[in-house]
């Protein structure tokens, strides 16, 4: 899967194609992160926290990924307490067949294993069915009907169609392999400890020459390792043992138990879960920073480095100078107050006559207002003096709020520009010397033709 990173990133990614109102302004923070030293994906990385600095987007991944991680938990524990019970019952006589415990413990898990193993290098290179993801689809795992929510299941299950998802599906099997395997090894370790037991073999078919070989065999790499292998004596004795056998025989015969079911079924287990793991980190879902909507982002903090010694800047939008006309006039504040009263003398004092008839709205902030606006003006023909604070942004909600009151201004809409609580007469220089929030109010007033008070 994805790093908790770029899964966020990603998901800020998905909203915000979606037109998804987030906790702070996409565009503010990419302006911000322009500046700022890293790589590309660092910087994506950055941006993203930030994007979600309420951290509502964090925590429904945070959510859906611990209940994946639960379920693989709880699931390892079932397994591991179904393999100490299976073998608990097992080994409930006293005197213990060696062979057929041996094949109860270890021959349907060799048998899988090598399954696996064959399967591994038939499908090299291809796909392997996805049950997992339709397990625990995350779907089943979180409720909501919110944008933040459908978006996170949706990424959640792109990332288990991806292909290097077989080796996370492998490792998860192996996890649950080991638990049974640590669950009858734990079994057996108490066992032994708590009760005397002795084993014996049968074989209608093997003689004694011919098990002896073999219990040789199946000791050779447990003795590597330090455990006791029963030599050929006790081996012999051991057929069709009946009753209780000597202790030290008793004791290399558990010991060569143990040892098989360590060398022979947790070691092999534990190279599979760990080859299965290295191949899932090198062929991890990694974010794609080539798509198109990364490759602006990243196009637009690259856009400072001009070569100066050819390259030519295209002119930056001006808005146009308003016309203030000399009918009446509807004054109002963006979103934001100022400390100062009548700031609309600045701009107009110089175009206004004395017959002329100012009325001042206020704020123009929510919804309400709005409708109050928009109501008034089709009624009174007026034109709308609107005063924009230099902490705005325009944004594609505050552009959608002057495309309406210009919709509805019989004489015309107008912007005037303020500072922090005084008029913005030192904002207004030439245009390489203003600074970028302005130029994106020139930009944008320009796209919609709409005037601009000189204050």
């Amino acid at each position: 899967m994805l790093s908790s990173q770029d899964q966020l990133t990603e998901l800020v990614r998905t909203l915000e194609t979606q037109q998804h109102v987030f906790a702070t302004d996409p565009l503010l923070i990419t302006e911000k992160l322009q500046s700022e030293d890293g790589t590309p994906i660092q910087k994506l990385h950055r941006r993203a926290s930030r994007i979600d600095s309420n951290g509502a987007l964090a925590g429904v991944l945070g959510k859906i990924d611990g209940r994946i991680k639960g379920i693989m938990i709880v699931m390892s524990v079932v397994w591991c307490i179904s393999g100490f019970l299976g073998l608990f019952a097992l080994l409930q006589t006293s005197v213990v067949n060696f062979f057929y415990v041996l094949v109860c413990l270890l021959g349907f898990h060799t048998i899988m294993l090598l399954g696996w193993l064959a399967m591994t290098v038939i499908n090299q290179g291809k796909q392997s069915s996805n049950w997992f993801a339709s397990f625990v689809s995350p779907s089943y795992l979180i409720r909501g009907k919110d944008d933040v929510t459908k978006a996170a299941i949706d990424l959640y299950e792109r990332q288990l169609q991806h292909s290097g998802m077989r080796w996370y599906l492998g490792r998860f099997s192996h996890q649950l392999w080991l638990a049974t395997l640590t669950g009858m090894l734990l079994a057996i370790v108490f066992l032994l400890i708590v009760r005397q037991y002795s084993f014996s073999w049968e074989s209608t078919l093997l003689s004694d020459q011919a098990l002896i070989t073999l219990t040789q065999i199946l000791g050779w790499l447990p003795s590597l390792v330090g455990f006791d292998v029963p030599d050929s004596t006790a081996i012999a004795q051991s057929r069709m043992v009946t009753e209780a056998m000597p202790l030290s025989a008793a004791r290399q015969w558990a010991w060569l138990l143990v040892g098989s079911l360590l060398m022979y079924g947790i070691v092999p287990r534990a190279i599979a879960w760990a080859f299965c793991a290295l191949m899932f980190r090198r062929k991890k879902m990694r974010l794609d920073i080539k798509q198109p909507y990364y490759q602006k982002i990243i196009s637009f903090w690259q856009r400072h480095v001009i070569d100066a010694d050819d390259f030519k800047e295209a002119p930056a939008p001006v808005a146009p100078k308003a016309t203030v006309s000399t009918g009446k006039k509807l004054v109002a504040l963006l979103e934001y107050p100022v400390k100062q009263d009548n700031w609309w003398l600045g701009g107009l004092d110089a175009d206004i006559n004395d017959n002329s008839e100012i009325e001042d709205f206020g704020i123009v902030d929510d919804r309400d207002d709005m409708e109050r606006l928009t109501s008034y003006l089709d009624k009174h023909p007026v034109q709308v003096l609107l005063g924009v604070h230099s902490n705005a942004l325009p944004d594609r909600g505050t552009l959608r709020k002057l495309d309406r009151i210009a919709e509805h201004a019989a004489d015309g809409l107008i912007i005037q520009l303020l500072g922090d609580g005084t008029l913005a007469k030192d904002s207004v220089q030439t245009i390489a010397n203003q600074d970028t929030r302005y130029q994106q109010w020139q930009t944008a007033l320009a796209a919609r033709n709409i005037g601009l008070v000189d204050s």
